[in-house]
């Protein structure tokens, strides 16, 4: 293997009073759910919001002085580029970040902040890569690869052994990926320390690079599709990383948008925590595609939280639709004084919270004499939606849920 247990645990030295050590939480409401015992690795609440600091500066600690004096440069989609950004400018070095030019706001900004010099190029992490390694032929800097490099993938290891120190009877870990570079480094440590461990990767069903590549049985690149975990949309997994995780994770499974968007709104509703897509996709996974496992001590790692908040709205708004919470109703009105406010009491009386109202005379398809509305509702749950649907038919309205 190109990573070995001794590489994490020297990783870890170097590591040591600069990450901070996450805790493992456990959590009833994903155990309660899933039939199990589950925790969670809080890499949300690491040092820039990601474990991606750890790769990066185990990496770049061990850069030789004229490999430093070059400055460094490294591609992204938001937390490698914050923990490179970081780890640079704590050794007084030059740092140039390529990332997606969709990459949330928050982690443009924050890389920034953190000192480096931020590129905007492509629309995924792999466009990004290829501008990355042009700027750095140029330029005759530092490639800080995210993840298919023994150094990062030391560093990000050291996780695993933070995670087997607090829960030593841990059976199952399920771990998100991307290009493989944080599955990688757990693995090596895990299945070193405790082979009998079940290592589960997740990654999104819109980028499933890895779990292709085991099927194909060699390296693939995929489409790209937009997906709301853009923290683990890579579309070519990494090469070292291939060879580890084939080598030693058990299972990889994937999740759809709405099973990571419902992640997301559980861990910020039930569990007070922020996870980004890519932090979510574990406990997605833990709760929609890991059934064969009941009574299991789980350990799922929250990778990453930095999640642009306008993301995180419209995937509330989502999750709340999904979940019953909200709902958008159209109806017909005759147009007449009094009939608006006879829908609304209806629906008050029905113990649902009107948010928006809209209403029209003008709409293509009103009739003469009627008015369309538009209702967003705050709702308790899917039997109340239909519930208020039946009250409303019964009293002549014609109702469409939108």
């Amino acid at each position: 293997m190109p990573v070995s247990l001794e590489d994490v645990e020297k990783a870890r030295k170097t590591l040591a009073g600069v990450i901070c050590r996450t805790g493992l939480a456990y959590t009833n409401t994903v155990s309660e759910m899933s039939g199990n015992h589950v925790y969670l690795k809080m890499e949300n609440l690491q040092r820039t919001g990601s474990f991606k600091l750890r790769g990066a500066y185990n990496k770049i600690a061990n850069l030789s002085e004229k490999e430093k004096s070059k400055g460094v440069i490294a591609s992204s989609a938001g937390n490698h580029a914050q923990g490179v950004a970081l780890a640079a400018t704590t050794f007084g070095i030059s740092s140039t970040i390529v990332m997606p030019k969709h990459a949330p706001l928050s982690k443009v900004n924050a890389t920034r902040g953190y000192g480096a010099k931020v590129v905007l190029h492509g629309d995924v992490y792999d466009e990004a890569y290829a501008k990355a390694r042009c700027i750095q032929a140029e330029e005759n800097s530092t490639f800080v690869h995210p993840f298919d490099d023994p150094m990062v993938i030391a560093g990000q290891g050291t996780i695993a052994l933070e995670l087997l120190e607090d829960l030593p009877e841990v059976e199952v870990v399920v771990v998100p990926i991307g290009g493989g570079g944080l599955i990688s480094g757990m693995a090596v440590a895990l299945k070193n320390l405790k082979p009998s461990i079940k290592i589960i990767g997740v990654q999104t069903k819109n980028m499933p690079c890895m779990a292709e590549a085991i099927s194909r049985k060699c390296i693939v690149t995929i489409d790209k599709i937009p997906t709301i975990a853009d923290g683990i949309a890579v579309k070519t997994p990494g090469n070292l990383n291939f060879d580890i995780v084939k080598h030693f994770v058990d299972d990889i499974v994937t999740v759809d948008e709405e099973e990571i968007a419902g992640a997301i709104l559980l861990l910020l509703e039930r569990i007070k925590t922020i996870a980004e897509g890519a932090g979510a996709a574990a406990i997605a996974a833990v709760l929609h595609r890991l059934s064969q496992y009941k009574g299991r001590k789980i350990a799922a790692v929250i990778s990453g939280g930095n999640i642009d908040v306008n993301t995180m709205t419209r995937i509330i708004n989502k999750g709340m639709v999904k979940s019953g919470r909200k709902v958008f109703f159209d109806t017909m009105i005759s147009d007449k004084p009094g009939t608006l406010w006879t829908l609304l009491q209806l629906i008050a009386d029905a113990g649902a919270n009107v948010l928006a109202v809209t209403h029209s005379r003008d709409n293509q398809g009103v009739a003469l004499g009627y008015a369309k509305v538009e209702l967003e509702l705050e709702t308790a749950d899917k039997e109340q939606i239909y519930a208020i649907k039946r009250l409303m038919e019964e009293k002549q309205y014609c109702v469409n849920i939108r």
